[in-house]
Parts: structure tokens; sequence; C-alpha cells
């Protein structure tokens, strides 16, 4: 793979929300790997086409700014890009990336303080869980503020797990943790959500565990 197709974006709109690329059948997939590995870029801009939408909207999770997401993003592809070829498949495609995608976004927090900014209408979860169910105007910014202040391993958590609608093994898998502590950070995280919201609420603070 050569170094100078990197400077492309991908697929990926800088400045515009990201598409959703719809579902790439199994078989396609793997053969879009495959392909990718041997250095063909058409086969993986057929998996950014894919994963770009939710690869987005977990970046904004993490960050609250949609050009951060965007930059994110785009970092999470090249990244992914740059190392396709020792993808082995130990864990599927979509857990190995969305591990690409935490860790920029745990580096990209550790290096800036987050800002907020609305999470454009467009870009709505199109199956809300439970905690999304409750975004709407300013109860939107309010949950996305008591997210952004949940500790990074228990924010981890909950936005693959309630926002993403993965499974507690998948979210191991991601953070190489167990389902065990997959489980109690969530418990954690929730707990702490609903205290954050409450300090929001009657000027309340608490201390997070």
């Amino acid at each position: 793979m050569s170094s100078p197709a990197l400077a492309l974006p991908l697929g990926l709109a800088a400045a515009a929300a990201p598409p959703d690329g719809g579902a790439l059948p199994r078989e396609a997939e793997r053969e879009a790997i495959e392909a990718s590995r041997r250095g063909e870029r058409e086969a993986f801009d057929r998996l950014v086409e894919r994963y770009q939408r939710d690869i987005y909207r977990l970046c904004y999770r993490y960050v609250n700014d949609h050009e951060d997401a965007n930059d994110l993003a785009q970092e999470v592809f090249l990244k992914a890009w740059r190392g396709i070829s020792r993808f082995r498949g130990e864990s599927s495609f979509s857990t190995w990336l969305y591990r690409i995608a935490v860790n920029a976004c745990l580096n990209f927090r550790a290096l800036r303080r987050p800002t907020t900014q609305e999470l454009p209408e467009t870009l709505a979860d199109p199956v809300p869980g439970a905690v999304a169910r409750a975004e709407s105007d300013d109860e939107a910014r309010r949950v996305r503020a008591a997210v952004s202040r949940l500790p990074e391993k228990q924010r981890a958590t909950l936005i693959l797990k309630v926002y993403h609608e993965l499974t507690h093994e998948e979210v191991a898998r991601i953070l190489g943790s167990t389902v065990g502590t997959v489980k109690a950070n969530l418990f954690h995280a929730l707990g702490n959500l609903r205290r954050l919201m409450a300090e929001g609420a009657d000027g309340r603070r608490g201390e997070m565990r």
C-alpha cells in the first residue's frame, strides 16, 4: 500500500454529516476486507461507506463536536487502511474498527478538553435505546453533558452498549475486558448518569465511582 493514497478522504465527507451507507452483506464484506488487505482502495471505500455513520456517531458521543468527530472518524479509517494488511480476523471487522475508534477518542480526550455542540438532527439515532429515548432538545444537551463527565471506561461502555446497542460480549472484545467488567461498568455508568442528571437539576455535586 502506498502512503500518498492516504491523503484522500476515503469517501468520508470532511464537513457534512456522513450518510448511512447501508448494510453490506456478510460475504460481500468478507470479500471487501480481503481485497483491501491486497491493497485495493475501492474495496476499502465500500467498508468506509458501510461503517462511516457508526464511527462518526461513536466519535461524536466522545467529543460532542461535529468537526472534531468528522476529523476523528477520518483518522480512524486512515489508521484502519494503514493496518488492514495486519487484520487477521481473530475478531469481527466491526469490533476491530470500533477498537481503533475508541483508542483514537481516548487519545483525543487526553489531549483536549471536550466542547459541546448540538448533534445534527439528521443523525438522530435510528433505533434509540433506553437512554437515547430521553434525549430531546434541552434534555439532549443535559444527557450529553452528563455522559461527557463519566469516567472514561464507563463512558466507553455506555456509548457502545446503549447508543450502538452492542452485546456485552462485543463491548468486552472492543475494550479488551471481560463481560463481568462490562456489566459492572454499565451499572456504575447508569448510576452516575442519573446522579449527574440530578445534579444538573438541583445543583448538587456528588462523587462518582
